[in-house]
This record gives C-alpha cells, structure tokens and sequence, in this order.
C-alpha cells in the first residue's frame, strides 16, 4: 500500500510520486506519515524531508512550509526543496558563514532574525549532504 507525494514550491515541482513512509520536520517535531493517515494540516520547519518506497529512499531538504494529508495524498508546499543529490555545498557553507558574521554584528532585530533563518537554512542544507554522503555505499 502506497500514497501519493507531491512536494512544490513556488519556482517548480520538486517530487511527486507514490511512496510508503513520509517523515518531515514538522514545527511541534518529526512527522511519520502512511498510508491511511488522519487528515492533517501542519507546519514544516527547515530540515530533512525523507520519502521511502520499497528499498528506495528520496531525501530532500526543505527550508519550511506547509505539510497536508488528505485521504489518498501528502502535500508539501515547501518555500525552497531540494533533493540531497542537488545541495551546492560550498554554497551552503558560505550562506553558513555570512549568517553567522550577520548574527555577530546585528544591525537591527529584522537583521538579526533574518541571520536566523539563513542559518537554519544553511544547517539544514548541510545537514542533509552530510547523512546523504553518509548513506551513500562506498
């Protein structure tokens, strides 16, 4: 038994396909969604987004958004995803590193949130290649 995945963003359709198991980062923790889910409306913080059908495991990495189950689907609508193999990750540091100087010199409590969200956003992206290399057999 399987359920359909669709996972978009404003720029384009990142995944969308029929998987077993979907475990997001959800804002209250980890979501493990399957098939016959409860109806749910959820929101989603920067983090690992892991879909599973039979062997095969998709991992990408979202930046927050919304998460809905209904009966026969999941919808993502994600601000920004990528899926692990396409994470840039010298650009990635480097977003880690200009958010990190941003945070040490906060030129205004807008300045200082903003240099949050980066931050998580580039541990995130980080995060993900790092258990994607990780898993990759050798």
């Amino acid at each position: 038994m399987a359920i359909k995945l669709d996972i978009v963003t404003v720029e384009r359709v990142v995944f969308t396909g029929e998987v077993d198991i979907v475990v997001a980062p959800g804002k209250e923790g980890e979501l493990g969604i399957l098939p016959h889910h409860a109806p749910l409306m959820t929101t989603l913080i920067p983090g690992e987004l892991i879909a599973r059908k039979s062997e095969e495991e998709y991992s990408l990495v979202i930046s927050g958004g919304f998460l809905e189950v209904r009966p026969d689907r999941v919808i993502v609508l994600a601000d920004s995803a990528e899926r692990a193999e396409e994470i840039d990750v010298a650009r990635a540091e480097a977003a880690k590193k200009r958010a990190q100087e941003q945070l040490a010199h906060p030129s205004s409590t807008e300045d200082s949130a903003r240099a949050e969200a980066a931050l998580r956003r580039a541990i995130a992206r980080l995060d993900v290649a790092e258990r994607k290399k990780k898993r990759r057999p050798t």
